[in-house]
């Protein structure tokens, strides 16, 4: 069988082996590949992986061999499944490798928001502490977690997890999800009314494009804080904007945004309160290395008659 993988590097920049997918067939591994270069490069591979690099219908359709599409991600839109369902090729995706490095990452960028870690040390480097009357000094307020509430919007596994860490914090925990019941689950307008943190889990489909909106933002706690490590277009971004600038939310912190990597007009470029990290929350080396074991499983369990973490 011949193996292609179209954009590896960001999975594995170097510090993986891609050893036991090689095992499974002929393996080529490219670390990015242009749109116009995708069917070129696939040639008549029967599998194929990739993490942005957009399958589209008319590319799908002009594939000669491919039976397998593994997505090296949880978010699967850069395929239309549909089309390949057409062609009876299977698409695989990697659904829990990131759990546990997500949650943590909220807690990265909340903790930042809440102490300005990162400003107050540079201070010292620059001798502010050394030249302060004072035993001690702060230039933004600090805050203290416990006894807050966190609004989580998606309870699946990583919304779970991040509620778990939250109440180790000592805050309560209000979720919404439209598939899920739980006993904190909530309608979403009592979430943002009552939350001071919400946290953004839910998938990207059409339904949940801009579900942080002007309207939706209106009806937020003034000064709550907004995280999003989901996916960028969950959120109006413009708004967004005019709530950080207007004072209606206090901060915000986002590890996507609509276009990636960030453009330069984006709206939330340049903005005191608000945190702009570069995709990186799923990105921990044990984390990627759960995505590979998970990806190579997937093919294997393909190549056996029963594939797994099929999507469609």
């Amino acid at each position: 069988m011949k193996i292609v993988v179209l954009d590896g590097y960001t999975e594995n920049p170097g510090d993986l082996s891609w050893g036991p997918l090689q095992e499974l067939g002929e393996l080529t591994v490219y670390d990015r590949t242009p749109p116009e270069a995708v069917l070129e490069r696939i040639g008549d591979a029967e599998a194929i992986y990739t993490n942005k690099t957009v399958l589209s219908r008319e590319l799908i359709q002009a594939m000669p061999a491919v039976r397998f599409i593994g997505v090296l991600a949880t978010g699967y839109n850069v395929v239309d499944v549909q089309a390949a369902r057409e062609r009876g090729i299977v698409v695989c995706n990697i659904p829990t490798y990131g759990t546990d490095a997500v949650a943590q990452y909220v807690f990265a960028l909340l903790l930042e928001l809440c102490h300005h870690v990162a400003h107050h040390a540079q201070a010292v480097q620059q001798g502010r502490w050394t030249a302060c009357p004072d035993f001690c000094f702060w230039d933004y307020p600090l805050i203290e977690l416990s006894g807050k509430t966190m609004g989580i919007v998606g309870y699946g596994r990583i919304g779970r997890r991040t509620a778990q860490i939250a109440r180790a914090f000592g805050m309560q925990v209000l979720a919404y999800d439209a598939f899920v019941q739980a006993e904190e689950c909530v309608p979403l307008d009592e979430l943002l009314e009552r939350s001071d943190v919400v946290s953004l889990h839910c998938p990207l489909f059409p339904e949940t494009k801009h579900i942080i909106r002007g309207e939706t933002i209106a009806k937020m706690k003034d000064g709550a804080i907004l995280i999003n490590t989901s996916r960028g277009p969950l959120v109006d971004e413009a708004a967004l904007r005019e709530a950080l600038t207007s004072g209606k939310l206090y901060g915000a912190a986002v590890d996507v945004v609509s276009t990636e990597p960030v453009q330069p007009d984006n709206p939330l470029l340049g903005l005191e309160n608000c945190l702009i990290t570069p995709h990186i929350a799923w990105a921990p080396r044990e984390s990627r290395q759960r995505l590979m074991d998970i990806a190579v499983e997937n093919l294997r369990c393909f190549l056996r008659g029963a594939p797994q973490n099929v999507v469609g």
